[in-house]
């Protein structure tokens, strides 16, 4: 069905997972009503039936009905789609199925995840590419004390130039944030222009970054304590 439908509409695969859902359970429902129609049950006989289901449903069946439901809020309001890339709580990955009880989710180990649907609908979470696939990449950066600012600053903005990764539009942008404890802190903002760009702009970036800094003898602070002793003891004679 999902391949009819693809084939003939165009439709995106989230617009099959919808149509088909919608329509699967439309079939079960009537199939379930023509057949007590054939039996010649009749909504009296049932009554039993459906008040049983109700108490199940408030007690034993509760957290079933819960994401029973949840999946349905999912498949109309769509918050993500097969495909996209989403972070729950601490948990990152790719949508491959969206049911109406769970939905599974790719993480980036190769491990398939199974989530009840509730979790989407009470808790946080993030959609990497609902609307725009743009993310922001934050680099910090911490040089020696005594570095120029100035320059520094401008070889950062250099190095953002040229990574063909990196967006023109937002606007690469670089800031001086604080006079750390060992080091001079700045904050290098690029956007690119999907997820799967992240990783490769950030190691790249890194790269130029370390190039251009040894090419002007800027050096990368690291962790510096300075140790003071105050008063010595004597020292003790000899015996």
């Amino acid at each position: 069905m999902e391949i009819s439908l693809l084939s003939r509409t165009g439709v995106d695969a989230a617009s099959r997972y919808v149509i088909t859902s919608l329509l699967r359970y439309t079939i079960v429902i009537g199939g379930t009503l023509v057949g007590f129609s054939l039996l010649g049950m009749r909504w009296s006989q049932l009554q039993w039936m459906a008040a049983a289901l109700t108490v199940g449903l408030g007690f034993g069946l509760q957290e079933i009905f819960a994401n029973f439901v949840s999946g349905i809020i999912l498949l109309f309001e769509r918050p993500f789609r097969v495909g996209d890339v989403i972070t729950v709580g601490d948990m990152n990955g790719r949508v491959t199925r969206i049911r109406t009880r769970a939905t599974t989710i790719l993480d980036f180990d190769n491990k398939e995840i199974v989530m009840p649907n509730k979790t989407f609908i009470t808790g946080h979470l993030t959609n990497w590419g609902l609307s725009d696939t743009t993310t922001r990449v934050i680099l910090q950066v911490g040089v020696a004390y005594g570095t120029d600012p100035a320059a520094t600053r401008q070889l950062l903005l250099q190095a953002a130039a040229e990574d063909p990764r990196v967006l023109a539009e937002p606007a690469p942008t670089c800031w001086f944030l604080a006079f750390g404890a060992s080091s001079l802190d700045f904050e290098l903002r690029v956007f690119v222009a999907s997820l799967s760009d992240r990783l490769e702009a950030q190691n790249g970036l890194n790269m130029r970054i370390n190039e251009l800094f040894a090419e002007h003898g800027i050096e990368i602070a690291f962790p510096q304590l300075d140790l003071h002793v105050r008063d010595m003891p004597p020292p003790t004679p000899p015996a």
